[in-house]
């Protein structure tokens, strides 16, 4: 079997109000033998529960968004636990669709 390292990298993206963090998610950049474009994965993604519905969580999805298209990113992905409808529809709103299953194993 024949391994080799495959570059990627993370941007982190917050906002921070009065020095306390109230929004953040991280943006991966990676790459597959299948496309010659990038593609974005989006991880971590967090409002504090005071500041929910508030905008800030749109406001930092979208400059995600933003960065892996100038990044050439042909798609950008992301995942939510099956119980989490509300989230699940927000992300809906922003332009994403449901297009599959996430498989896991904990290691």
């Amino acid at each position: 079997m024949e391994t080799r390292q495959i570059p990627t990298y993370g941007t982190r993206f917050s906002i921070t109000e009065k020095d306390i963090e109230i929004a953040r998610a991280t943006l991966y950049i990676m790459t597959n033998d299948l496309h010659q474009e990038p593609f974005g994965f989006i991880e971590n993604v967090f409002v504090q529960p005071n500041y929910q519905g508030q905008g800030y969580g749109t406001q930092i999805i979208q400059a995600v968004i933003e960065q892996a298209r100038e990044s050439g990113c042909y798609k950008l992905i992301c995942i939510s636990r099956y119980k989490k409808d509300k989230v699940h529809k927000w992300y809906k709103r922003l332009g994403f669709e449901d297009h599959g299953l996430e498989f896991r194993i904990n290691l």
